[in-house]
């Protein structure tokens, strides 16, 4: 065996890598070759005979080698450590392997390769990594490397930002991703396809190009081929953003060819700043002749020094890049100052040293007042001057943050003038924007400095209250009403108006813009609703009736299928004779859940459903009938059925119309369509065809509550009326009101000049009837007379008053 351990350690002496040979019995190093000797740190006869044990420094040589004293160990191949008599450790790729000789003994052969300084050169690479990684960022350019397949390798925070990258493609990688950003961020997307593929084409290619993005900005890419070991692998762009250099590059351009021409002051001087000349636009800018400042310093004209020195940062703009802008306040001889754009540039010789400065003086007054103007027309609103609802957002932004941080509250009132399209209407939208500014005033009369308030369009303001209570609120809500209660007079018409005032409070009526605004205005809706001319603070129940609004429409389809709609008649009264002329069929309702329900909450839902089609029908064909049995019993009436916008706009409804009238026998005369105002605005051409159709037919129109709607000569001159019927609005404060009875006075004048019928609604009085009579209205209904009545007591009462003979009414 002696013989054998010899050659084995002739064997392995010549190894490169350090060897042992570990007999497997007791685990102890047989012979060790020079390689090891000098790995370990120390001499063969220290190694030799020790259990190899002592030299594992890791559990996992350990755990192998009570393994191999259990008979269980085969091989081992890992990066491992050894340690030297020092203390220091070795980082080594450690292989061992079972040997067999021939005599029946079991070796284990154990080759260990030192890996430090392969550990050292990856550290290194590691740190270089980190440098060029750190060098990436710290460049003032936006780089991105990619390889020759277009796929991205690295790219840098700066370029992130030029491009503006989006969080989630910073976040995850999708090259495909980045790739369409960038390109739709070009603004010549097209060009910009086409060179990179270009540059895609040609490995070598090194290219410049400028780049315009959707932003504005404007970037300088260069691209240059990236090597390794002679041959291209990639590609590495640069981009710089040239935005401002552009604009300084034109502007210097600009300057040098309009120099004597030039309306901008140019000043001219030597390298110690003092004034060698100047442009005719510098005398008018600073009241002193030309001649006057020359060899004055710069700062005795303009304001560019502190302290005798040149502001430093503009003389280090002037060192760095050759040029300065800035704006100064520039101060006339007179005493005056005006906004001025200086841009003062270095001009040098050839060996870079300044030869002159040039100073171009922008005078900015105009500029400046347009600033103004433009910020004015964006904020605030035209007519009155007030912030728009841009600014009010911007505030109630504001008000919301500074009340979050603060805990503390404020108010949104949103307000409504009552029927103020009445006014725009009957008197003109000029009129109507008098009065608007006119109530601006008086708002604002009534609120604090640190309170807003916007008008957001037509007659609607919102308030903004600071730091207010409900109690506090309501005073200034209070407050408004009494303002808005006095009286107004413009051009010796004296008038009185109200308005609607809805208060929703922050934070318990919303945390929101929109919501605490909608609730506001939720609640002005919910003063409408209850008789205008107060306010109110919101309630959620406001915003939660859309459920009741989808049991009434669902009602309402059940109703007309049971029968449930009735049709009662109001008497319609000739002035002149108090008899009974006409009837205005109304419907009426009584669901047996929801009890007796007024037209004024149902009717809107039908219109806003399509439900007023057939209800419209079913009440149209009904009147007809009804007054075709009248007619039969001889009975002579002229019968006025209201038709909404969507039923007449219905493709059958002239022909339904004439066969109701066909079959039923009613003289088409004796029908009398009442149309709102909103009928006749709306596609003027196919509306006049169809009310010739209808006239033609027979039938006569009214125009319904005339006065509240889009009220226009140009439609009562061109359309086929017969008569108009003023809103029960203008006649129930008449003749107390001056307003309304200015109307009243002015429809019944108008429908005189045009050859019309008047008859007015909603007369409860003696007084209005007389005032009605005397000023040329020829009939009238309302509560004077009697209600809608069922058609038996409809006839009594006719039989009380009398039923006018059955003559042909004058147009």
């Amino acid at each position: 065996m002696t013989t054998d351990l010899d050659l084995a350690q002739a064997l392995i002496d010549e190894l490169i890598e350090a060897v042992w040979l570990v007999d497997a019995g007791d685990q102890r190093l047989l012979a060790v070759n020079r390689a090891a000797e000098e790995l370990l740190g120390q001499d063969r006869a220290s190694l030799v005979g020790r259990p190899v044990s002592e030299l594992a420094c890791t559990p996992e040589d350990l755990f192998f080698w009570e393994d191999v004293a259990a008979g269980r160990g085969d091989a081992l191949l890992s990066e491992t450590l050894l340690c030297r008599p020092d203390g220091t450790l070795v980082t080594v790729l450690r292989r061992v392997g079972r040997v067999s000789c021939p005599d029946g003994r079991c070796l284990y052969l154990a080759c260990f390769s030192n890996q430090s300084e392969r550990r050292a050169v990856e550290n290194e690479l590691e740190k270089l990594v980190a440098e060029l990684r750190a060098t990436l960022e710290s460049s003032a350019d936006g780089i991105l490397v990619m390889d020759l397949d277009g796929a991205i390798r690295s790219f840098n925070q700066r370029f992130a930002e030029l491009w503006s990258l989006p969080a989630a493609l910073l976040t995850e990688r999708n090259d495909a991703g980045i790739h369409d950003w960038m390109a739709r961020e070009v603004l010549d997307a097209e060009s910009y396809a086409v060179r990179l593929q270009a540059i895609a084409e040609n490995p070598l290619l090194e290219a410049s190009d400028l780049l315009t993005l959707r932003r504005g900005r404007v970037l300088e890419r260069v691209t240059l081929p990236q090597y390794a070991r002679g041959r291209p692998i990639g590609r590495v762009y640069s981009f710089r953003d040239i935005t401002q250099r552009l604009q300084d590059e034109q502007g210097l351009k600009l300057a040098a060819r309009v120099f004597e021409a030039s309306l901008d002051a140019i000043f001219v001087t030597d390298p110690e700043f003092g004034i060698v000349a100047v442009n005719p636009a510098v005398e008018s800018m600073t009241g002193r002749p030309g001649a006057e400042l020359i060899g004055q310093r710069l700062d005795a004209s303009l304001r560019l020094w502190s302290d005798e020195t040149l502001d430093p940062d503009i003389q280090a703009a002037l060192d760095r890049c050759g040029h300065w802008q800035g704006e100064i306040e520039q101060r006339h001889a007179n005493g005056s100052t005006i906004p001025c754009l200086v841009s003062l540039m270095r001009v040098p010789d050839d060996a870079g040293q300044p030869v002159h400065y040039v100073g171009f003086v922008k005078d900015l007054s105009e500029t400046v007042e347009a600033r103004r103007r433009i910020e004015q027309l964006a904020f605030n609103d035209a007519l009155t001057g007030l912030p728009n609802r841009l600014r009010l957002t911007e505030r109630l932004e504001f008000s919301i943050e500074l009340a979050r941080r603060e805990d503390t509250r404020f108010a949104v009132l949103f307000i409504d003038i009552d029927r103020f399209k009445h006014i725009n209407d009957s008197l003109g939208h000029v009129f109507g924007d008098r009065v608007l500014i006119e109530v601006a005033r008086r708002i604002q009369q009534c609120l604090r400095h640190v309170d807003t308030i916007a008008r957001l369009g037509g007659d609607e303001f919102v308030l903004l209250l600071h730091r207010v209570e409900a109690r506090e609120a309501e005073l200034v809500a209070r407050r408004l009403l009494e303002t808005m209660d006095q009286p107004f007079e413009l051009d010796g018409l004296k008038f009185s108006l109200s308005c609607s005032i809805g208060i929703a409070l922050y934070p318990e009526d919303g945390e929101t813009l929109d919501d605490l605004i909608k609730n506001a205005d939720s609640a002005m809706y919910h003063v409408k609703e209850h008789g205008r001319g107060d306010c109110c603070f919101y309630q959620r129940q406001m915003n939660v009736d859309l459920l009741e609004r989808v049991q009434l429409d669902h009602a309402m389809r059940e109703a007309l299928q049971q029968g449930c709609f009735r049709l009662a008649y109001q008497p319609q009264i000739d002035l002149q004779s108090g008899l009974v002329i006409g009837a205005e069929a109304l419907v009426r309702w009584t669901d047996p859940n929801l009890g007796q329900l007024s037209p004024g909450r149902f009717i809107p839902i039908a219109e806003e459903t399509g439900f007023i089609v057939a209800l419209g029908a079913w009440v149209l064909r009904e009147a007809i009938q009804q007054g075709a049995r009248w007619h039969a019993q001889g009975i002579e009436l002229a019968l006025s059925v209201n038709v909404s916008a969507t039923q007449f706009q219905q493709a059958n409804f002239i022909d339904s119309l004439a066969q109701c009238l066909e079959e039923t026998g009613l003289p088409p005369g004796r029908l009398e369509l009442e149309l709102t105002e909103s009928i006749l605005i709306h596609n003027v051409e196919e509306t006049l065809r169809r009310l010739e159709d209808l006239v033609a037919l027979g039938v006569r129109l009214s125009i319904d509550d005339f006065g509240t709607g889009y009220s226009s000569l140009a439609y009562l001159k061109r359309f086929p009326i017969h008569k108009l019927k003023i809103d029960q609005s203008f006649v129930r404060d008449i003749p107390h009101d001056e307003s309304d009875t200015a109307i009243a006075t002015a429809v019944i004048g108008l429908a005189g000049v045009l050859k019309l019928r008047v008859i007015a609604e909603g007369v409860e009085t003696d007084i209005q009837r007389q005032f009605l009579l005397d000023a040329g209205c020829h009939e009238f209904q309302g509560y004077l007379c009697a209600p809608a009545l069922e058609p038996a007591v409809f006839l009594a009462r006719i039989a009380q008053i009398g039923l006018a003979p059955s003559t042909p009414r004058p147009d």
